[in-house]
């Protein structure tokens, strides 16, 4: 197949969405004192042979059916079980695979897919075509995990989430548009417009110009994230290395449904501090449990030095402003923290002067956190 048909397919059609919403054949490898089983479950064909995915899977036990999650790893990651064990814990069921063709301990399956290294990732796709590319298998995993998730006894298979951190991420934000039984999603970090701005310039810089062109059209969220039609938490930090807050604010303007926001200030990048916030687990229960929702907060408005946004929640306990003086690389920003005001439905803060990026951000009483988009003076 020439390239120019591939890209020419609509986004949902460069998968087999058919075969891939089926439930996938797996087998139970052991099963510990909780009940997580580890698994390997069949996917796509990789380079002429079959592959298979190794996950870690849990459902609680108790009233049942409960919601689940499908939790997507980043870069040197693989499936964590003690992910699984935190949605557990919380009542939902929840699978973890692993995207880089390994089995248990971080060990390559005989029968497993492409790894994912950056030589993977950005140019096996030009060598090996589209069915061989990691984006692609690892969207093909994704869904797969999904169909199995639904199909076990005790799980409501039309009360499914999505969340992934840092690359998992980034296919988050492909996932969700692809995949349209999922009820929510949450990427931590990761986000699309990679080629303008982030980690991986430097990758860019060595394919040619079609090779870039390519790339993007069927690799880059910025071409999926538009046709997303579901729920999206959008969390990060103000200073990521790998995803700027310019790529990302592109990233989710491209939303047509619903977004919220949770930048903060100096948030660090890494699995543990990816799963950590509270928000994302206020934002599945919102959606998936009739839970109580987060505080929204609007676009930035600037009157006599007075930056205002619109606001939405209860109990609202904590206002801030957030605001660099700094230009130049974002991961460089120093940024300042201040007391905001709480005022009928408003947050309010004064501009200080040479204030070059801000934001409003909301706490809760029940520690939902929220933030508005970045706004970039001048």
């Amino acid at each position: 197949m020439q390239w120019s048909e591939i890209m020419q397919k609509q986004p949902r059609e460069r998968w087999d969405l058919g075969n891939l919403q089926q439930c996938p054949e797996y087998e139970v490898l052991e099963e510990d004192a909780e009940g997580i089983r580890s698994v390997l479950y069949a996917s796509e064909p990789y380079l002429g042979r079959n592959t298979r995915v190794f996950a870690y899977l849990g459902v609680p036990k108790g009233e049942q059916p409960v919601p689940g999650m499908v939790l997507v790893h980043g870069g040197g990651g693989t499936a964590f079980k003690e992910w699984v064990q935190l949605w557990n814990r919380r009542g939902y069921a929840a699978i973890a695979m692993d995207l880089a063709g390994c089995g248990p301990e971080r060990q390559p399956l005989p029968d497993g897919g492409p790894d994912q290294d950056e030589e993977t990732k950005f140019f096996r796709l030009f060598k090996d075509g589209w069915e061989n590319s990691w984006t692609y298998h690892a969207i093909a995993a994704i869904m797969r995990a999904h169909s199995l998730l639904k199909a076990l006894p005790g799980v409501d298979g039309n009360r499914i989430g999505l969340t992934g951190i840092s690359w998992g991420g980034y296919l988050t934000c492909i996932a969700a548009a692809v995949d349209s039984r999922f009820v929510c999603a949450i990427p931590v970090y990761g986000c699309g417009f990679l080629k303008d701005n982030s980690k991986w310039l430097g990758q860019f810089a060595k394919m040619t110009r079609e090779e870039q062109e390519i790339w993007v059209q069927l690799c880059d969220p910025s071409s999926y994230l538009g046709l997303s039609e579901i729920p999206m938490l959008f969390v990060n930090g103000t200073n990521d290395h790998a995803y700027p807050l310019d790529s990302y604010k592109r990233s989710y303007s491209l939303v047509r449904s619903p977004v919220s926001l949770a930048v903060r200030v100096g948030m660090g990048h890494s699995h543990e501090k990816g799963w950590a916030p509270e928000e994302i687990y206020r934002f599945a229960d919102a959606w998936l449990r009739n839970g109580p929702m987060l505080p929204r907060i609007g676009s930035l408005t600037l009157a006599h030095d007075r930056v205002t946004a619109q606001v939405t929640g209860e109990e609202i306990e904590r206002a801030l402003f957030c605001y660099t003086l700094d230009t130049g690389e974002w991961v460089k920003r120093v940024w300042q923290v201040t007391p905001a005001e709480v005022k009928a439905g408003t947050v309010e803060a004064s501009l200080p002067p040479g204030t070059t990026v801000c934001f409003l951000a909301v706490e809760d009483g029940a520690g939902g956190y929220a933030s508005s988009p970045h706004w970039e003076v001048g």
